[in-house]
């Protein structure tokens, strides 16, 4: 699969998978406005029919109060009354029963005028009475309006009336949630309050004022707050949260599948480059070795000394070189099973340093340069596999001459000290070319190789610096790079001491 094509999927899948992200997140913020604002009208709503309830409360307990007083005037005027129509429904009743018929049309008609004349007598009473009872009200009236703000205010909504309408009307509206309300002054002094009641924000405060008629001064508000609102308000959205998770989970596995894939394009890049390379790295000391086969079938060859020796030692050389390579492919192949089999002993690092340092020598002044061994560590006696460690420094020596600079003799420097008393640390250091910070991150990263711009006679596989690190991570040490470009690289490997 082409590269562009992977980006392309790779966007769509992005796209699709935010958007519905992003639908998920909004509609669950619209779930909780619209809960929000539920549950604020439900709360105003509540709180407004307990103030209309404590009004009628103290309506009541005034026209008690004035009704108590004029009992005894209403009494008298009522028996008045009712005196007057008896004394008037006997006249009727009278003058009805009479038998003289010569007597009935004059009895009809005072019976009549005296109805009329009763009538009249009771409207007017009943006017009396209701202009009566008018101005009892109106001055219950004056006395709510002069008087009771003078009440205290524990009197006119005490605590336990409160609580109990204010259980009742959220009741009644749907709300069941535990509350907590305080009784606050004009001056934000607190009345009284539930033992619960203390709003962390006065977003949590849900505020009316009581008795609005009063003078401002004089006025008191009731605040009431839910201190499980949040667990009301979030258990609407809740069956949205495993969708939230799952898409996530597949945000995440996409994104791995993704990354995944770029790094099995990069491998399948990497590993197209390893086999040309190899196939070069191959091609060349195989064709040495079949060019001095052929010469060995020359007579002419066979017979003179130095020619048959000069052909020999090419054989010798690129056959060495050739089985280097296959070594370096084997090892990797090696350390990458998961059983692979070490030979760990009791081993000097001192003393397996200073040989390969007298091995790679001869290759460092091929091209005026030196190398200088500062096996300074008095305790170097390490566990390790000799083999493995020998070629662990023979690929750091060698990457230093190959990435030597062209206009300056290579110069190596290999020491060894303790930093502590249960580990040894062993440095090697080049001045050759470098290497860029982006590079530090990746060398030891199987088939990766830094770029060295123009120059073409650095061969490899990529595989020298992860198999450094493997054989080092597998003797219980580390290793990290420092590297400046032009300034050369340093390598410092720490590994524990053998006890």
């Amino acid at each position: 699969m082409k590269r562009s094509t992977i980006w392309i999927l790779t966007v769509v899948m992005a796209i699709a998978l935010l958007g519905l992200l992003a639908m998920q997140i909004v509609y669950m913020e619209k779930m909780v406005d619209m809960r929000n604002s539920q549950f604020s009208e439900i709360v105003k709503r509540s709180l407004y029919s307990v103030s209309t309830m404590l009004e009628q409360n103290e309506t009541k307990y005034f026209l008690d109060m004035d009704l108590a007083e004029a009992e005894q005037t209403y009494s008298g005027i009522s028996q008045n009354s009712f005196s007057f129509n008896d004394r008037h429904e006997a006249t009727i009743d009278t003058t009805l029963n009479t038998e003289d018929p010569a007597n009935l049309r004059p009895a009809n008609r005072n019976t009549l005028k005296d109805l009329n004349d009763s009538y009249q007598r009771k409207q007017e009473i009943l006017r009396g009475q209701f202009l009566y009872q008018k101005s009892l009200l109106y001055e219950v009236i004056l006395t709510i309006l002069n008087h009771s703000s003078d009440r205290p205010i524990q009197e006119r909504a005490d605590s336990v009336t409160v609580d109990n309408y204010l259980r009742s009307e959220l009741e009644f509206n749907g709300l069941t949630l535990p509350f907590e309300f305080a009784i606050v002054n004009r001056t934000s002094g607190v009345v009284y309050k539930t033992s619960g009641y203390s709003p962390m924000s006065q977003q949590d405060v849900y505020s009316l004022v009581l008795f609005p008629n009063d003078p401002k001064s004089k006025q008191n508000t009731l605040n009431v707050m839910f201190p499980t609102k949040s667990d009301y308000i979030f258990s609407s959205v809740k069956f949205l949260v495993p969708s939230l998770a799952f898409t996530f989970l597949l945000l995440g596995v996409f994104l791995y599948t993704i990354t995944v894939a770029f790094r099995q394009k990069k491998l399948s890049e990497i590993k197209n480059d390893f086999i040309n390379n190899m196939t070069h790295e191959f091609k060349t000391p195989i064709s040495s070795i079949s060019i001095a086969a052929q010469m060995l079938n020359d007579d002419s060859v066979r017979k003179s000394p130095e020619m048959l020796k000069h052909v020999s030692g090419v054989i010798n050389d690129e056959t060495k070189r050739l089985r280097f390579q296959v070594e370096k492919v084997l090892q990797l192949s090696l350390f990458d099973r998961k059983n692979a089999t070490m030979r760990l002993e009791e081993e000097d690092a001192n003393a397996s340093i200073y040989s390969v340092i007298n091995t790679f020598k001869l290759k460092v002044e091929k091209y005026g340069g030196k190398i200088d061994a500062n096996l300074d560590a008095e305790d170097p006696i390490i566990n390790v596999d000799r083999m493995h460690f020998t070629n662990v420094i023979f690929n750091l020596l060698d990457n230093a001459v190959k990435y030597r600079r062209e206009d300056v003799p290579p110069e190596l420097v290999v020491t060894t000290v303790n930093p502590d008393e249960d580990h040894i640390q062993i440095t090697v250091q080049d001045n050759g070319i470098g290497m860029k910070r982006e590079d530090l991150r990746k060398i030891f990263e199987k088939f990766y190789r830094v770029s060295t711009g123009n120059r073409h006679d650095v061969k490899g596989f990529g595989l020298g610096l992860a198999y450094v690190q493997k054989m080092i991570e597998l003797f219980g040490g580390s290793i990290r790079a420092e590297s400046e470009v032009n300034h050369g690289s340093k390598f410092i490997i720490t590994l524990p001491l053998y006890k």
